[in-house]
């Protein structure tokens, strides 16, 4: 139940695709092809199927030549690092947040500023909300650190939060005004629940698209991530020829399996799978929010409105050091450790609910039975 991919087999038509394309048998170079079939290349092909994507889900009209195709979303993450800053430079991040980001400048030589999002539970749930104070303050009191890049994961992992429209448009106008490149990691964009929406970034405005490197895939909306192919969308030829410069001879070639998978998951046939499979990740959300309350009331949960990640409270729940080995020793159930995400995520762990449901409820079980052998009452007051 610990890392972001679901026990859900891929969409038969990706799975078919798959297999035609090792039948084959061929397995060299999928972007050198001559000019003449320039107009076959899978990579072509490959960029149009974006495009199409993009404009039937989202209404985002990009170009192929808008499009960078990339290893993976961390390989992004660490691009970007390395073509908008130089050696000591700061990148903004909000905390927690998925931990490649917070490794991800210290890759390239950059200094990661670390912004806590500030927490407003409501009775039932944990919420959090941008502290932009906090922002304006971590650029202005920096030593002479020159921050270059803001990096946001929309929607949000672990918390599954979908910002809200007046928040993204100051954090764009932000950017804006401190003249930062906006790294805004879209990942989950396709993973909505219980009929919420997702607009790109990069839809907020013409001068907030000009510094927005987006960055997504197919890869956790279709359970593709073992494959590793991602892409960035960059509608500025400045931004998006640093990057390109920044890959040179670092990033592969693009793998010929991968590119086969993203085309049939990209061309309509696995729509409807899409839509069966939101409809089940959002009922097993509804069921372990119900089940907290009745079998794990010591816990207190996000409520996400994409992925399919719950964030987790163990606080009060009695347990002695890392909640997270406590249940892989006292349940035999693997969650994600929260304080690997920053912030305040020392007592949190992060649940994966992409599974069948009887799975989900027997590691729910495993969990309170655990908590109820093992842990020292909750403290009060």
């Amino acid at each position: 139940m610990w890392v972001a991919d679901m026990d859900f087999r891929s969409p038969p038509p990706i799975i078919e695709a798959l297999r035609s394309r090792i039948d084959h048998g061929f397995f060299g170079y999928e972007d050198s092809e001559p000019p003449e079939r320039a107009s076959t290349a899978i990579v072509k092909r490959l960029k149009a199927a974006i495009v199409d994507w993009l404009s039937r889900h989202y209404g985002w009209l990009v170009r192929p030549q808008d499009i960078e195709l990339l290893p993976g979303l961390v390989s992004g993450l660490n691009l970007a690092c390395r073509a908008f800053g130089n050696a000591g430079d700061g990148v903004l991040m909000l905390t927690p947040v998925y931990p490649p980001f917070r490794r991800a400048p210290r890759n390239n030589g950059l200094v990661a500023h670390e912004i806590p999002l500030q927490r407003e539970d409501s009775s039932e749930h944990v919420k959090y909300r941008i502290d932009f104070q906090a922002l304006e303050d971590a650029v202005q009191a920096r030593n002479n650190v020159r921050a270059r890049m803001l990096m946001l994961c929309h929607p949000h992992n672990p918390l599954g939060l979908e910002f809200s429209t007046e928040d993204r448009e100051r954090l764009g106008q932000f950017c804006v005004s401190n003249d930062l490149v906006l790294c805004s990691d879209e990942i989950h964009c396709d993973l909505m629940l219980g009929g919420a929406t997702h607009q790109p970034n990069a839809l907020l405005s013409s001068k907030i698209a000009e510094r927005t490197v987006t960055l997504m895939s197919a890869s956790k909306t279709f359970n593709l991530s073992g494959l590793g192919l991602g892409f960035a969308v960059v509608t500025n030829a400045r931004l998006r020829e640093r990057l390109r410069n920044a890959a040179a001879d670092i990033t592969p070639p693009v793998n010929v399996l991968s590119a086969t998978a993203t085309l049939t998951a990209f061309s309509g046939e696995c729509d409807a799978w899409l839509e069966e499979l939101r409809a089940y990740l959002t009922n097993n959300r509804d069921r372990l929010l119900e089940t907290l309350k009745t079998r794990l009331p010591r816990l207190k949960a996000n409520r996400p409105a994409a992925t399919y990640l719950c964030w987790l409270d163990c606080k009060n729940a009695g347990i002695e050091g890392s909640p997270a080995r406590f249940f892989l020793k006292e349940a035999k159930v693997a969650t994600s450790k929260g304080s690997d995400f920053g912030g305040d995520g020392a007592s949190f762990i992060r649940l994966n609910f992409g599974c069948p449901l009887g799975q989900m409820m027997d590691a729910l079980n495993a969990m309170a039975e655990a908590i109820g052998r093992f842990s020292t009452p909750a403290r009060t007051g």
